[in-house]
Order: C-alpha cells, then sequence, then structure tokens
C-alpha cells in the first residue's frame, strides 16, 4: 500500500493520530499494550509481530492493526524497520 493511500484511509476510519518510528536492526520491544487501536504501515526493512506465541512478518507495503489493550511484542528484521502508525482513541 502507498503511504498517500494508508494516510487517507486512517482518516476515514478515525485514526487521527500518526507516528513514525525507526527501530534498528533486531531491535525488539517487550510485550506490551496500548490504550489505543494501532494500524501500522511497513516503510521499510521488516517487522514481526508476535502476539503470544503467534508470529507475523511483515514487509514494504504491508498493513496490520493491533487492537487496543492487546498484548503484543515487535521485533525488527536484520535490516531493521522503518513504519507509520496510526493511533485510534
Amino acid at each position: 500500500m502507498e503511504r498517500a493511500a494508508f494516510e487517507a484511509g486512517l482518516a476515514r476510519d478515525g485514526f487521527l493520530e500518526t507516528v513514525e518510528r525507526d527501530l534498528a536492526p533486531s531491535e525488539a520491544t517487550p510485550e506490551h499494550r496500548h490504550p489505543f487501536d494501532a494500524r501500522l504501515l511497513i516503510l521499510s526493512g521488516s517487522l514481526v509481530l508476535a502476539q503470544g506465541e503467534a508470529r507475523h512478518s511483515y514487509g514494504p507495503g504491508e498493513v496490520f492493526d493491533v487492537p487496543r489493550d492487546a498484548p503484543h511484542a515487535e521485533i525488527a528484521g536484520p535490516e531493521g524497520a522503518s513504519y507509520l502508525a496510526g493511533r485510534r482513541r
């Protein structure tokens, strides 16, 4: 998905806040939860979303959602990851 289409979809779906973030190669966030729904677009690199025992890898142009209060962790691929995240409270 292109960034402009992603941002238009965020606005349409009520994701009023956006954050762009970079993770270093192989950087991992500990398991955590957010008090908001999140929708992410991978801009470059790759990112593994870990939810319990489930793992799913995403690459450039791919989009996924993380529901409010869902426990999860993020693991950047060997080249790192850059993503744009929309937040809906």
